[in-house]
């Protein structure tokens, strides 16, 4: 059985395989620098984060139609239900689209689509998070954001990624008080790269529901005893951290440090395409690495679930499968 959980740090450009990239890029006729599977995967030694959005970006050429999108989100959720994800809350970025010419309509219609047919398929339930981009200009997401809400379009929540350093929450304080005054959850990248002041402006001047990454937190323990006590979550994710040499290894991961401290810390794959594993890939290697005790794991998927914005029926059908789980892993050992 495996562990139910729901993954709530997800991008589904970053679900994107290699092997996908190359068959989308002659489906659509995309040329791409790499001229094959061998010399793409050589891309994928990053120094920063800042290394692995230069590929990132490069590669979301090859989306182009409704049904590519409807094909990735498809693929992740049949990989997800492998994984033991039974809710998703996924992230994708519109500006990246957009610039492309992509229209809305069709990112969020083939998105959508595939979160339907995944749900019909394997159970996994969804929410869906419009991420904007904290390099790009403020106006710019502000804009995109009154256009998504005018329009009708299906989303569930906003966030903020890409390169951190440099742009702090702040600049965005406008386009999350609109997000907010419409009904929509909101939830921010901070404290990956950037350090622990902008984990502050994000809880206090975007007023967000869930902190993405947070582990620079520790820096700061007066802002460590806060996000105990508002039990604030922190959507963690290891292979990440490692890939993107914001943690030199994972025995270095102050993972359990976190869970130690109080901290509502839960595991997550961000770009698992790009980062060596989906949502068990992280759990195993954190397990072999830092050895997690069969508690701590259920703690980490109750912590997901009781994060995620499913209303409270829904939640308390999942943590009875932790439970259930948890039991079954104590019985067999």
């Amino acid at each position: 059985m495996k562990l139910p959980v729901a993954e709530l740090h997800i991008h589904l450009e970053g679900t994107l395989e290699p092997e996908t990239i190359l068959r989308l890029a002659e489906q659509n006729e995309i040329t791409l620098p790499w001229p094959s599977l061998e010399h793409l995967r050589e891309q994928y030694d990053f120094s920063n984060l800042q290394s692995f959005l230069d590929l990132f970006y490069t590669n979301l050429a090859v989306l182009r139609t409704r049904d590519d999108f409807h094909e990735i989100t498809l693929a992740y959720l049949r990989r997800a239900d492998a994984s033991g994800v039974r809710h998703v809350e996924l992230f994708f970025d519109p500006q990246a689209h957009l610039e492309r010419g992509i229209e809305l309509g069709e990112v969020i219609g083939g998105i959508r689509a595939g979160l339907k047919e995944g749900e019909e398929r394997f159970g996994i339930t969804h929410k869906l998070i419009a991420c904007f981009w904290r390099h790009a200009p403020a106006t710019s997401a502000l804009e995109i954001l009154r256009t998504l809400v005018a329009e009708g379009h299906d989303i569930d929540g906003i966030g903020l990624d890409s390169s951190e350093l440099g742009y702090p929450p702040v600049l965005f304080q406008d386009v999350f008080a609109f997000a907010r005054e419409n009904g929509l959850h909101v939830v921010a990248h901070a404290g990956e790269e950037g350090p622990p002041e902008y984990i502050v402006q994000a809880l206090d001047l975007l007023k967000v529901e869930r902190i993405d990454h947070g582990i620079r937190c520790l820096e700061d323990e007066a802002l460590v005893r806060r996000l105990v006590t508002e039990q604030m979550p922190l959507t963690v994710c290891p292979l990440s951290n490692v890939r993107l040499r914001t943690v030199d290894t994972l025995a270095d991961h102050p993972l359990k440090r976190m869970l130690e401290k109080g901290l509502k810390v839960s595991i997550h794959s961000d770009d698992p395409a790009y980062f060596g594993g989906y949502i068990d890939a992280n759990f195993e290697a954190v397990d072999r690495e830092l050895g997690l005790t069969p508690g701590e794991r259920a703690t980490l998927a109750r912590n997901s679930i009781e994060s995620s914005f499913l209303e409270e029926p829904a939640k308390k059908r999942l943590t009875a499968e932790v439970d259930a789980w948890l039991h079954a892993a104590g019985r067999d050992s």
